[in-house]
């Protein structure tokens, strides 16, 4: 889910909400886990958006891998060994 480039107290709450929009469109329901055990989103946005270079975060919820980003969070799809 792509996502705007904002600084300012909002930025942690839209990357929360697009963190959940993924991981429902992956087909996890939200009652299905506690977003905050497996991450300090407020601290997420902080990192995403203090560095002058290229950053990612990723980590794992309910089984689907995410991948952060500034600019989006994206579902990492492994590769099948050819």
């Amino acid at each position: 889910m792509n996502r705007s480039s904002m600084t300012g107290p909002g930025e942690s709450t839209d990357l929360l909400v697009d963190i959940i929009e993924t991981l429902e469109a992956c087909g996890v329901d939200r009652d299905e886990y506690q977003l905050y055990d497996s991450i300090d989103v407020t601290a997420l946005a902080g990192i995403l958006h203090s560095s002058s270079g290229d950053v990612e975060v990723q980590f794992t919820v309910e089984g689907i891998r995410l991948a952060v980003t500034p600019e989006s969070v994206d579902v990492m799809i492994d590769e099948e060994p050819s």
